[in-house]
């Protein structure tokens, strides 16, 4: 199969809506932070408009996989996207009309948490629409380099843009990238399904036979669970204090520069190589984001800790693609959106855990500590899945082999 039939115009609208989407959604954080603190000066402000953003993101993932599943998910994407303009241009005219409130700009949040939770089994569902199944890695490759273009070059944008224009015309951009997105959305192919007949229970139910009865997808997913309750709070608390004691913010900045490279450049190299057994591969492969925390745990010097960062950025990087890829190629396509979205709820649920816990922890063993045991988990609960034959035998449905390209 020819590159010309991989960028199709399906997915070339597709790749265009995602490339605008993720670079609104990249600047959005820094510039939204800005503008709460400098409206209100008060920081318990942000941690209010951030938690009520959040919290339906969890509690309507299953419906959004219930929606996706049942109608078009053209549909669910370009509705999404518009109603996320909506909310976020609501907040810039908060903003930039002086009329800062926080309840106000509470529940706009939290009506762009509850979309977000529409878009995202959504855009897991639609992409094998667009993709035959044999290429849907080189798909996620490509995506996933965007994914980290953005994430490495929106907050410096960021940053620039509130100093020069301000946090109103910031979150304003933010609103446009979302119009934007929904008439690329616009454009993709109407998906055949008609609407289930089913009640939302029983759709969920469904969806969850699914799931627990895919051994394969509940093992990973609680590995997941896992490693997100060891990584995400020791990652984020403990390494600006472990990694700043080696040389203060700027060293901690270049760490995280270093993973968002790393996450970059095998995002690019997964798009030339071919495997018999992704998930195995990418499992292996995620194991190796263990090594930053790691490097913390033990102080390393900080040559070591940035190559440590870049190193466990490419593994998850694999580990990303793989687990997109393995999903969209088995589940069945009627209940994809749904067993997405239970992946992710399971996925993310330890992650306010491990949040909450490590300050206590390393209160009382230490930091060094509590890095280096987490460290030790990542790499226990990312090979553990290995232990059964479906996880380590699952076949990658790639296309045949072609010159210049390496199979593993």
């Amino acid at each position: 199969m020819s590159s010309s039939s991989f960028w199709r115009t399906g997915f070339r609208w597709f790749f265009a809506g995602q490339l605008i989407s993720l670079l609104g959604s990249s600047l959005a954080p820094v510039a939204l932070a800005f503008a709460v603190l400098d409206a209100s000066g008060r920081p318990g402000d942000l941690g209010v408009v951030l938690a009520v953003r959040m919290l339906p993101m969890l509690a309507f993932l299953l419906v959004g996989g219930v929606v996706a599943d049942r109608f078009p998910r053209r549909g669910v994407l370009v509705t999404a996207n518009l109603g996320s303009a909506l909310t976020q241009g609501a907040v810039a005219m908060l903003l930039l009309s002086g009329r800062y409130s926080l309840p106000a700009v509470a529940a706009l949040e939290f009506a762009n948490g509850v979309l977000t939770a529409f878009t995202t089994p959504a855009l897991r569902g639609v992409l094998p629409e667009l993709v035959d199944r044999n290429r849907l890695r080189e798909a996620n490759s490509v995506l996933s380099s965007v994914r980290n273009a953005t994430k490495i070059l929106g907050p410096s944008l960021s940053g620039a843009l509130v100093a020069v224009a301000g946090s109103g015309p910031a979150i304003a951009f933010d609103a446009a990238t979302y119009l934007l997105a929904a008439a690329c959305l616009a454009r993709l192919p109407v998906g055949s399904r008609a609407p289930g007949k089913a009640g939302l229970l029983r759709e969920l139910r469904t969806g969850w036979a699914v799931f627990r009865g895919t051994r394969w997808v509940w093992l990973v997913t609680s590995a997941f669970c896992g490693l997100n309750l060891v990584q995400t709070g020791t990652w984020q608390i403990l390494g600006p204090v472990l990694g700043g004691q080696a040389g203060g913010a700027p060293v901690w900045g270049a760490v995280l520069s270093a993973r968002g490279a790393g996450l970059l450049a095998m995002g690019m190299v997964m798009y030339r190589v071919r495997v018999r057994r992704l998930l195995r591969l990418g499992l292996l492969a995620g194991s190796f984001g263990a090594l930053p925390l790691l490097a913390l745990g033990a102080h390393l010097a900080v040559p070591w800790l940035v190559a440590a960062a870049f190193t466990g950025g490419m593994g998850s990087a694999v580990l990303g693609i793989s687990w997109e890829t393995s999903l969209q190629q088995h589940i069945p396509a009627q209940a994809l959106s749904r067993v997405s979205a239970y992946d992710d709820l399971f996925s993310y649920l330890s992650n306010p855990v491990g949040q909450l816990s490590v300050g206590p922890l390393a209160a009382v063993f230490g930091g060094s500590t509590v890095a280096t045991v987490a460290g030790i988990c990542y790499v226990l609960v990312m090979v553990l899945p290995l232990s059964s034959s479906e996880v380590r035998r699952l076949p990658a449905l790639d296309r045949e082999e072609e010159r210049g390209q390496a199979v593993l």
